[in-house]
Parts: structure tokens; C-alpha cells; sequence
């Protein structure tokens, strides 16, 4: 197994599990925190195909499938590059989208496009520096290892707020409150 290989196994590990993490939860339910601040799982599925979606366009100069007419059907208060970095918590009490069909259709589009640029990194040198603004520079090797390591803590998250009873339930958990 070559090194994109590899890449491309990770990867669709995560769009394989994805849809299983969402599998029976009630809209309402992806939309639940575990405390009163954190991250509800539908955002961080938002935020897996965000990040994912710009880090591996921009290895390859593509357009980001964010912009090929996601970003209007998500219609989130956030501006047009925006991610979830850094968000504040108010940004994040701010989102509202709790269709799992919306969320898993744009990170299904972002993997397919992930899937070309894997493959068009084929042949490349992944020493290559894809941003020199860091110190070391990063290569594109590293940059698609930081993607998958990223993304892979994400789905740890969504998993684990999956199995807390609190957001499978209607039980509220101490100190949560509706966004």
C-alpha cells in the first residue's frame, strides 16, 4: 500500500462512519450539548467537511465544494470562508442546522473531492511546502496527515456525544439549554 492509499483508507473511514454516528438521531438531538458550552454534533459534522473540504482544495487550487452551492443551502450567520476555527460560542449557539441529509450530502461531495485531489497528489512530492507562513513549512504530507488527525478527534466527539444519554434523550443534561 502506497502513501495515498493510505490517505484515501482514512479518509473514507470517516465517510463510512459518519452516517452511522447519525443513524436514529432525532433532529432535535443533533442540535443537543453535553454541558452548556461544546460543540452539538451537527456542527461538527459541519465543521469535519469544513475543514476537510478547505485544507484539500487548496492542495490541489480547487474550488472548495463549500462554494459550489453548500454554503447557500446550509444559510448559516457565518461568513463565506468561515469553518468553525475559533468560533466563539455565541457563533456556535448560532447554528441551527439539524438536517442529517444536508449535513452528510456535503460531506459526501467534500469526500468525493477529496478522493480526486488524493489522487491527483499522486506523483507529487508530498515534501513539497504547501505553506510557508508555518515554522517549520508545511508540506503536503503534513497538511494531509493534520486533516485526517483533525477530522479523526472530531468523529471521537460525535461519537462519544452520540452515546451520552443526554443527547440521545429528552432528558436535559446539567447546565444545557436549547441554542
Amino acid at each position: 500500500m502506497d502513501s495515498i492509499d493510505l490517505f484515501k483508507d482514512a479518509f473514507t473511514r470517516v465517510a463510512e462512519e459518519l452516517p452511522r454516528q447519525l443513524d436514529g438521531l432525532p433532529a432535535d438531538s443533533l442540535l443537543r450539548r453535553a454541558h452548556t458550552t461544546g460543540n452539538p454534533i451537527a456542527w461538527l459534522v459541519w465543521h469535519i467537511g469544513r475543514c476537510e473540504d478547505a485544507q484539500m482544495a487548496a492542495l490541489d487550487d480547487r474550488t472548495e465544494v463549500w462554494d459550489t452551492g453548500w454554503r447557500e443551502r446550509f444559510d448559516l450567520p457565518y461568513g463565506p470562508h468561515d469553518g468553525g476555527y475559533g468560533q466563539s460560542q455565541k457563533e456556535v449557539d448560532r447554528f441551527t442546522v439539524a438536517d442529517p441529509g444536508l449535513l452528510l450530502g456535503y460531506y459526501a461531495a467534500v469526500h468525493e473531492q477529496t478522493l480526486d485531489v488524493l489522487e491527483a497528489e499522486r506523483g507529487k512530492s508530498l515534501d513539497r511546502i504547501v505553506d510557508a507562513t508555518w515554522d517549520p513549512p508545511v508540506t503536503a504530507g503534513v497538511r494531509i496527515v493534520s486533516v485526517i488527525n483533525d477530522i479523526t478527534q472530531h468523529l471521537g466527539q460525535i461519537a462519544y456525544l452520540h452515546g451520552l444519554p443526554s443527547v440521545r434523550s429528552n432528558v436535559p443534561a446539567p447546565g444545557w439549554r436549547q441554542p
